[in-house]
């Protein structure tokens, strides 16, 4: 704390960047490690009730119990598009099945694309924080030590003296932005691959959880 006293203004500065990196950082990593990892969590309790239940409407009924699920986004919205192709065969005297004259599949498959769309940019929202800061605050506090360091070749300048007693306090001052961009960067950067890599297996989810419920669908309702 004591070094941190005597640096310059520059310095101090880039502290402060690299400061407000690391805290908002921090917050976004314990945001969406209790996000995605609820998430999964839920997600495959859904797939089991889902296997389990198979009956659409009460599938429907029960999708607050798996709020934080991606899946549930997935089929509530699909389901939705599912029951007005189901109106439409109602006033055709077909109630049991869809139409692909009136495009119902395809209907029901573009409700899925959008809602994956809406659910990965979601659970991706905020990672571009923590790439930024891991691709970014290293330099930032080279810049630190750059300034820290040009500030005590000065120093020796004015003093006409390079002994390490005036040479190793301004260093020591110049190296400490080095270190506090590293150590805003490395968690951000180990956070940001971890979320990518779950935010995958999610993703591979929602893809299969899609064909599989076009499947259903084409398998019980559709008619050519």
């Amino acid at each position: 704390m004591g070094i941190l006293a005597v640096t310059g203004l520059v310095v101090k500065l880039v502290l402060l960047v690299l400061l407000y990196f690391s805290v908002v950082s921090w917050a976004i990593i314990f945001y969406k490690f209790l996000q995605v990892h609820r998430a999964n969590r839920e997600s495959v309790r859904f797939l089991e009730f889902f296997w389990k239940t198979k009956r659409f409407d009460a599938i429907n009924e029960q999708l607050d119990r798996f709020s934080h699920s991606p899946l549930t986004v997935l089929f509530s919205e699909a389901f939705s598009e599912l029951k007005k192709l189901m109106e439409k065969g109602i006033q055709k005297e077909d109630p049991d099945v869809i139409s692909t004259e009136l495009g119902g599949i395809d209907n029901i498959a573009r409700a899925l694309r959008r809602a994956t769309t809406s659910e990965i940019t979601r659970l991706e929202k905020y990672l571009t924080f923590l790439a930024t800061t891991g691709s970014t605050a290293p330099f930032i506090g080279l810049f630190g030590t750059v300034w820290g360091i040009m500030t005590a070749f000065k120093g020796i300048g004015e003093t006409g003296t390079a002994s390490l007693a005036v040479v190793a306090p301004g260093i020591a001052e110049a190296l400490i932005a080095t270190a506090i961009g590293l150590v805003a960067a490395i968690p951000a950067v180990m956070g940001y691959n971890h979320f990518q890599n779950k935010i995958r297996v999610l993703i591979a989810e929602m893809d299969s959880f899609s064909t599989e419920y076009l499947n259903i669908v084409q398998r019980t309702f559709a008619k050519k």
